[in-house]
């Protein structure tokens, strides 16, 4: 799911208001099928099949992507005749690889639906939307969502799943302590304190292991003023702001205790959720998904924007996980129509519906703000105006992303130098952006 985070989500997004801002993550496990050939069937009939590789956000075949687009696929192909659409369903572990290893093979699908397209998008490869989409469709997109999918102010990256972060809270341990939910970063030093006193295992839950350490440390980032990059789009890891925002955390959080038994940098998301799941953990930052795995365990949570360090943090961590379609077998036209289809306020709906997902179009957003069926993700739903992405029009950005995994548990250690950390995440940062 979104991965990403994602939101998978197979990649948990979603800016940018001047900001770069991706998915997050929902992590997926999928069913794997073996591709066909892609492109022209028929013959002589003209009937076209159109080749789709996709993500899966569900976690058991009882409820994986698969049946979502067997079911859409059947009723598209119902009133389209002489398109076939083949959809092939990878786990989000998969599907990038995947669909790298046909591209260079010659075979691109006729459509992606992964994690990034900044890097298909610089080598020309993609169809933009104008190229496909009809005027409706593409006003329909969130207005963020949509800028984040622009290389050079031309959209190619089509949002398909997003997700926002939330600062879920243990309701149980938050009465048993007397504490209400935090708005600032020293309140929420405050409630750590008082958790730890108590015996709570892990106050607050500082996931930064390598499985997604990007989305915590972005999350954290934009609370301090921060980010990944500037307002011109520039990287900035060693900012003032960042510098900050990562000395207060080693020195006032896990230098005093507060981030449990498992140093950040070894900690992983899904260890993290775990653990909230037992009662273990006190505060953490979250997607939807946790709502379930929580709820499934019988702990009552909360939720909450982010504390920020005079008040809530003004901007939430976004994700967005994004479908493209490619130039190789040039069947611009019927992609489109595909993909009208696949963007209906009907189709958007029950996806997102179906995976705790937030909507990539504004009238499925409309709808699901006022349907009370939807009144679990509301708050999620109310950060995504507000919330930033990853830097996902860069072709930089995956190799930046894998170093803040790789590095940034070291800025919060015991003999850790943030600034340093920091000011080394900025270096490769800046020679990976040069490079392309």
């Amino acid at each position: 799911m979104l991965n990403s985070e994602t939101v998978g989500l197979g990649s948990e997004a979603v800016q940018r208001r001047g900001r770069t801002g991706t998915i997050a993550a929902v992590s997926a496990l999928g069913m794997t099928a073996v591709l066909g050939g892609c492109g022209l069937t028929g013959g002589g009939s003209g009937d076209v099949t159109l080749k789709l590789v996709a993500a899966d956000y569900g976690d058991s075949a009882d409820n994986s992507s698969r049946k979502y687009w067997d079911q859409l696929v059947k009723e598209y192909e119902s009133k389209h005749s002489g398109v076939k659409v083949d959809v092939t369903v990878y786990s989000w572990n998969d599907v990038d690889r995947k669909v790298k290893e046909l591209v260079d093979a010659g075979k691109a699908p006729d459509m992606a639906q992964i994690g990034a397209y900044a890097d298909y998008a610089n080598k020309g490869l993609l169809y933009s939307a104008d190229d496909m989409l009809s005027i409706s469709t593409q006003a329909d997109f969130a207005s963020q969502l949509a800028t984040a999918g622009q290389v050079k102010g031309v959209q190619y990256g089509l949002p398909f799943a997003a997700s926002t972060r939330l600062l879920f809270y243990n309701k149980t341990l938050f009465k048993d302590a007397g504490l209400t939910p935090p708005k600032t970063w020293n309140q929420l030093a405050a409630d750590a304190r008082a958790l730890k006193a108590r015996g709570v295992k892990y106050p607050y839950a500082l996931p930064l292991g390598p499985e997604e350490a990007q989305a915590e440390t972005m999350q954290w980032l934009l609370s301090g003023g921060g980010g990944y990059t500037d307002t011109v789009g520039t990287y900035g890891f060693d900012s003032a702001q960042n510098v900050n925002t990562f000395t207060w955390l080693k020195d006032d959080l896990v230098g005093k205790g507060l981030t449990g038994p498992v140093a950040p940098g070894s900690l992983n998301r899904a260890a993290a959720f775990a653990a909230f799941a037992k009662g273990d953990v006190g505060m953490l930052n979250g997607h939807p998904s946790l709502m379930k795995i929580a709820a499934k365990q019988g702990v009552k949570y909360g939720m909450v924007p982010m504390p920020g360090v005079d008040g809530a943090s003004k901007s939430a961590m976004g994700v967005a996980d994004w479908m493209m379609a490619f130039k190789k077998n040039g069947h611009a036209e019927q992609v489109g129509k595909f993909l009208d289809y696949v963007y209906s306020e009907k189709n958007v709906l029950a996806f997102s519906r179906q995976y705790d997902l937030l909507p990539v179009t504004t009238s499925a957003s409309d709808v699901m703000s006022t349907d009370r069926r939807d009144a679990a993700l509301e708050p999620f739903l109310k950060q995504l105006p507000l919330s930033e992405l990853y830097p996902v029009d860069k072709t930089s950005w995956a190799s930046v992303a894998a170093a803040v995994k790789k590095r940034i548990g070291n800025a919060v250690s015991a003999d850790g130098n943030p600034a340093a950390t920091l000011a080394q995440l900025e270096s490769t940062a800046s020679m990976a952006e040069n490079a392309q």
